[in-house]
């Protein structure tokens, strides 16, 4: 029986199935060996996933969301003497540079537009021009619009220059495949909560082992010590430095046999997609510009135009939504004024052109100026009434909407369920 007075419709954490849940309900020893022998199973299966198990690669779990694993790479690999450069198009990128600058990082930005993706040719004459670089660092898949940045041809001049490359792949690992060692990439972050879809704490980082050992010594923490952590872990059969989420662990440990049993990342990858281009063409055709194009679209975030006229708020929205069962958050701050962003994280639905027929059958003209009053189900906009009968076809819709400086952002969130559709 599902618990859950709400569906949790966040781009991380998510709704996750039932099964992953319950890997969560047994007590386990931080000490004991079967949980380290668990922990051992992890970091196996991450360096299979991103086709680096050929001895060449390590992995290392750190407690604590994404963001604590990007920095414990940032403040701990980086030496006084090196010097970064950080590719930023995005509020996570953006934060790259932050971490740089509460560190004491030498670093250098390349700030592009949140719609467009670093040139490489300009990437490579900054190469050329500041020899002091050492370290490049990109996000993959910015969460902020949904562009997919292309690692490979960054990758390549990381390779062709003798950088070292550090990838936040937070929302794509699992769902994109990454072969690690081909693209050049030192140092990989991700987190246990996204396209794996198990539950918030911890992240993980697959790491050039080579690399990683000359790193002693260099973090300027202490609970983020990354060379620490690894060191631990590998000499001590799995064990954390300090206190681990055990039920996450289970939870992430179920969901990575889950992944395995969908087909991997290429069977995800695919339903991503699939549900992807089907939210993209319902939304077109109930009058939504996707902001980025088909060529750079990511399959988990999708982005569109804020179309004027709309005066409900989003507190308005939040209240009702949660009220009939579904859960919210704002969007980021940090796009643009005139866009707005939809997060997508499919789940196990197998027909997602289920969801451009859902949004096609619709056949309604949104009224824009209409108020949303919390309880009145008669003002929320069609498509937004229908979201029980998605709901049964495992499928999540919601609108979300919030106010930067004198327009707005609106933000969808489509979830196909961990089951098959009915």
């Amino acid at each position: 029986m599902d618990k859950n007075t709400y569906k949790l419709l966040t781009p991380g954490p998510l709704t996750t199935t039932a099964t992953v849940k319950e890997a969560m309900l047994i007590d386990r020893c931080t000490w004991d060996d079967d949980y380290k022998s668990m922990t051992q199973q992890i970091l196996r299966s991450l360096l299979k996933l991103a086709h680096a198990d050929n001895g060449a690669y390590t992995t290392v779990l750190m407690q604590g969301s994404g963001t604590f694993g990007v920095e414990s790479v940032l403040s701990g690999v980086i030496s006084s003497t090196d010097k970064l450069l950080v590719l930023q198009n995005g509020a996570y990128s953006k934060r790259m540079v932050e971490m740089c600058k509460y560190h004491g990082i030498k670093h250098a930005v390349y700030e592009e537009d949140y719609a467009h993706v670093p040139n490489p040719a300009f990437v490579e004459e900054l190469l050329k021009s500041d020899a002091e670089i050492t370290h490049i660092a990109m996000v993959h898949s910015e969460t902020t619009s949904g562009l997919l940045n292309d690692i490979a041809a960054i990758g390549a001049l990381a390779q062709k220059y003798n950088k070292k490359f550090i990838v936040d792949a937070m929302s794509s690992f699992g769902g994109v495949d990454i072969n690690v060692p081909a693209l050049g990439i030192t140092y990989l972050v991700s987190s246990a909560n996204k396209c794996i879809q198990g539950v918030p704490g911890f992240s993980f980082i697959i790491a050039y082992a080579d690399d990683l050992k000359q790193t002693k010594g260099l973090a300027r923490s202490l609970s983020l010590d990354l060379y620490a952590q690894w060191e631990t872990m590998e000499n001590d059969g799995g064990k954390w430095r300090f206190t681990s989420p055990t039920h996450v662990v289970a939870a992430f440990a179920r969901a990575l046999k889950e992944l395995e049993a969908e087909g991997g990342v290429t069977a995800r990858n695919a339903r991503y997609t699939a549900t992807n281009r089907a939210l993209r063409k319902g939304m077109e055709a109930l009058g939504f510009k996707a902001f980025i194009d088909e060529a750079h679209q990511g399959p988990i975030i999708t982005t569109f135009f804020y179309p004027e006229g709309c005066q409900f708020t989003f507190a308005e929205m939040y209240a009702y939504l949660k009220e009939h069962g579904y859960v919210i958050y704002p969007g980021s701050r940090n796009l643009p004024p005139w866009q707005h962003r939809r997060n997508l994280y499919g789940r196990r639905g197998k027909n997602p052109e289920h969801l451009y027929g859902f949004c096609k059958r619709q056949k309604v003209k949104i009224k824009y100026k209409q108020n949303i009053k919390a309880g009145s189900a008669k003002t929320l906009p069609a498509f937004l009434r229908k979201a029980e009968l998605c709901y049964k076809r495992r499928y999540f819709c919601a609108l979300r909407r919030i106010k930067t400086k004198s327009t707005a952002l609106l933000q969808t969130l489509i979830f196909a369920k961990s089951h098959t559709l009915l």
